[in-house]
């Protein structure tokens, strides 16, 4: 049986975390995330930010795990279920899928994050049963060499009191004065060297992130865009993350959390604001173009589902198929939608809306 190289005790960490760095580094992340806030309060319908976000974020997350599919690819996948999409594209929509659940559990329980919330996003993932580890020979290696690098809980027990402790640990009333962002660095470390599942703990604990800071207020809606920062500085989380266990750099930590934090918040800000811009554009081209055409609920569609079809605009308005295949079909040549024919289906895309998730995730994004 493997060893555990590393002891885990009950946050927080004896050390010092009120350390300059960590203090500037908090004003800039706290004073990021409001206007990220603030803005997305700005968007008419949540339901928007909440169904497209969380899918560029199941997008970027997977990619950690080598998990990689096309925008085009996972938009079809969330159109045509049923189809043949690729197996990348339909494990980020059950990533997709786990978030929305965690999220509505949070607000069913009064913002509670529960082992058993964990539990239903793990079953719900990984499309079956079971829960914490039960059995030995767990290790994580380096992707490259192979080489062990940690060795995380081995024993049945500790991991599920471990994990009732973290649970404790998320959900009290804290008097230990650290920043709420801080303990989001402090809880993400916890749950990545407990590693409580036999797979997908990478995704999870970066889900646990922003239901965390939903949790605190800090935001009102999952939509903090967390996951491309670490992809974009993959090396530098896991190699911190180990300093932790063997140094205990917990400083070098919680300011790379800081700088994650800071950073995705100032690029999710430009992802809503190019979204708000972009609906009041659609807004004013179909009053002006199709006024008898125009409604909310129709350009609510448009941004919810980025690739839409008639089954989602009867469902979302409430008309006949003949209705929504009407207005999609003007809304098209109108150039507002570009039609797609696929055998006998027909799909629309929101084809600025496309650009802007393409631009974000490049990295190379221009001044809306």
């Amino acid at each position: 049986m493997l060893k555990p190289s590393y002891k885990i005790t009950p946050l927080p960490p004896s050390v010092d975390l009120d350390t300059v760095p960590i203090l500037k580094a908090l004003a800039s992340a706290n004073r990021a995330l409001a206007e990220l806030k603030g803005r997305a309060a700005t968007i008419p319908n949540q339901t928007i930010l909440i169904d497209t976000l969380a899918l560029q974020e199941a997008k970027a997350s997977s990619e950690i795990e080598n998990i990689v599919t096309t925008q085009d690819d996972l938009f079809q996948a969330d159109l045509f279920p049923e189809g043949p999409s690729s197996g990348a594209a339909k494990e980020v929509a059950l990533y997709r899928d786990a978030l929305k659940l965690g999220f509505d559990r949070l607000r069913a329980t009064d913002g509670l994050i529960t082992n058993s919330t964990l539990i239903a996003m793990f079953q719900l993932l990984k499309q079956r049963d079971g829960g914490f580890r039960e059995t030995p020979g767990t290790a994580l290696k380096n992707e490259t060499t192979g080489e062990i690098v940690f060795v995380p809980p081995q024993d049945a027990r500790e991991i599920v009191s471990l994990m009732s402790d973290l649970e404790r640990y998320i959900n009290a009333e804290h008097e230990d004065d650290l920043d709420p962002l801080v303990r989001m660095a402090l809880i993400h470390h916890q749950f990545e060297s407990i590693h409580p599942f036999p797979d997908g703990n990478g995704r999870l604990g970066r889900i646990l992130n922003v239901l965390y800071l939903a949790r605190t207020g800090l935001l009102d809606i999952p939509v903090l865009y967390l996951s491309r920062y670490i992809t974009q500085n993959k090396d530098t989380y896991y190699r911190l993350l180990q300093a932790v266990r063997t140094e205990a750099a917990w400083e070098d930590w919680v300011l790379f959390m800081l700088n994650a934090v800071a950073e995705t918040s100032a690029t999710t800000l430009h992802l809503v604001e190019g979204i708000r811009q972009q609906m009041a554009d659609t807004k004013t081209r179909m009053r002006a173009d199709l006024p008898k055409l125009y409604s909310q609920d129709l350009l609510n569609n448009l941004f919810r589902h980025p690739y839409t079809r008639i089954d989602y605009v009867v469902q979302d308005l409430g008309v006949s198929r003949q209705t929504a295949a009407k207005y999609l079909d003007e809304l098209a040549d109108k150039g507002i939608v570009q039609k797609v024919q696929a055998g006998r289906n027909n799909y629309f895309i929101n084809v600025e809306l496309v650009a802007l998730f393409l631009e974000v995730s490049s990295g190379e994004t221009r001044p809306l």
